[in-house]
């Protein structure tokens, strides 16, 4: 079954990987670059570092000063990815921004200052929930996502031909670029009947508001959760 990752790298090409073991035939065309913003690292002493994405991780890890305090991670790849970076005392988080909360609120005092090494385009948690618990987030632009120019061109090719069978969708950024690179190429009605496999439903949102379906929500926001959900290989 030939499945779009759409993605960005280095995850697109992990996610791959997965997918050739499990017998099925990636797309991997990325909508979206992320690269470092090269802001600084705000200066100050910080009791945590919270991390809602292994690109935070890199950032984080290519500062100029380095951190010394624990690490809390949203979930397994972005705490695999930290400790794949070097750093230190890494905390790993249920997969999504309230268990992150929950874990940092079990582990320091309120009023603790909270580093969070984010993108530029971010949700309000787990900053909101914290914020309101009496801890002090201080937010590190570090990293940001691009859309790309145009559909890539394997996808574009795939759905031109109509053998594309599923579209994995990881954030709702790139659920959104998805949808309007496609209609921008023209090929929405192909893009509508594809199956769309979701890491939650906010990453589904966009899609279900656009009239798709979103085919399969993962009961957990894991790509082991959401690579479960595909049907064996023809």
């Amino acid at each position: 079954m030939r499945i779009w990752v759409a993605r960005p790298e280095p995850g697109a090409s992990r996610t791959a990987e997965k997918l050739r073991a499990l017998g099925h035939e990636p797309v991997v065309a990325p909508v979206l670059v992320v690269a470092a913003t090269g802001r600084p690292k705000p200066i100050g002493r910080f009791d945590a570092v919270l991390l809602t994405s292994a690109h935070g991780a890199a950032a984080l890890a290519e500062s100029s000063t380095a951190m010394e305090c624990p690490i809390f991670a949203v979930g397994r790849a972005t705490a695999d990815a930290a400790q794949a970076a070097g750093l230190d005392r890494v905390h790993e988080a249920g997969g999504d921004a309230m268990a992150l909360s929950r874990l940092v609120a079990s582990r320091l005092p309120s009023g603790a200052r909270l580093l969070h090494a984010a993108g530029e385009d971010r949700k309000a948690e787990p900053a909101a929930s914290l914020a309101a618990a009496g801890y002090a987030v201080t937010a590190w632009e570090a990293y940001a996502a691009r859309v790309v120019a145009a559909l890539p061109g394997p996808v574009e090719k795939a759905l031109r031909v109509g053998n594309l069978a599923v579209a994995l969708h990881y954030s709702r950024r790139s659920a959104e670029a998805a949808l309007w690179l496609t209609q921008s190429a023209g090929l929405d009605a192909p893009f509508r009947i594809v199956d769309h496999y979701c890491l939650s439903a906010d990453v589904a949102l966009p899609l279900v508001e656009a009239g798709l379906a979103a085919h399969f929500v993962a009961a957990q926001p894991s790509e082991d959760a959401l690579l479960a959900g595909l049907p064996e290989p023809a």
